[in-house]
């Protein structure tokens, strides 16, 4: 069965992009075939990073949602994943609704799970709160609990909508913190997180113990990925 992997979360900077490069790498490492679907025209991340495997599509035009069902469809065993850049839900939505998507899928034997990036502050709680008064139990959810954007999630907790979403079958993974200066020279040197890990310092920046850093960081979010069914 094909899997239809949508990375949102809506706001910028809560680390979807970061997620869905992830992903992308966990499919690479567990020779899982997948095609990635970059909406950021401008700053595309899957794009940047993963230029063999991705390419763009346009938010605004159902035409080109159309092909995330179209490859699914003929591609069966691949996943599909999509990078939703900020401020996207809204024609998203709009396409899942007009288009039947989340029905249509279910009746392909498509499975289709939204990813909630989330970061520690307020607004993160609000988009939760929205996307499953609109949904509810008819979009498979996985909440991204993103500690590179801080740690402290009990505003999340304390609201309900974490334990609101659970109740709705939603899964839940946690991103650890990395440290700062690794990531930062991982992004400046547009490094994939394979290179990241294996590459010598003349290619990413990252010295022998940085670099011990970033496979740690990324072995517990393989671990978490391993949870699921991805």
């Amino acid at each position: 069965m094909s899997k239809i992997h949508l990375i949102g979360g809506e706001k910028g900077g809560v680390g979807k992009s970061l997620v869905a490069r992830l992903l992308a790498q966990y499919c690479i490492d567990q020779q899982m075939p997948f095609f990635g679907l970059d909406t950021d025209s401008s700053h595309g991340s899957l794009v940047r990073y993963y230029g063999a495997y991705a390419s763009p599509i346009t938010i605004s035009q159902f035409e080109s949602l159309d092909t995330l069902v179209e490859k699914a469809v003929e591609f069966p065993t691949h996943r599909i994943l999509v990078d939703l850049a900020a401020q996207t839900h809204a024609p998203l939505a709009k396409w899942l609704e007009e288009s039947a998507v989340l029905e249509t899928t279910a009746e392909l034997g498509i499975s289709l799970q939204y990813w909630q990036v989330m970061d520690a502050g307020k607004d993160s709680v609000d988009v939760l709160k929205r996307l499953l008064d609109q949904f509810g139990t008819r979009l498979q959810l996985v909440l991204v609990l993103n500690q590179i954007r801080g740690d402290d999630f009990g505003l999340l907790e304390r609201s309900g909508e974490k334990a609101r979403a659970i109740s709705q079958m939603a899964k839940v993974v946690t991103i650890k913190r990395l440290h700062e200066g690794v990531m930062a020279k991982i992004d400046a040197a547009s490094s994939s997180f394979w290179a990241a890990t294996h590459a010598g310092k003349e290619v990413t920046g990252l010295g022998l113990l940085e670099r011990q850093r970033a496979k740690i960081w990324l072995h517990h979010v393989y671990h978490q990925l391993g949870q699921l069914d991805v």
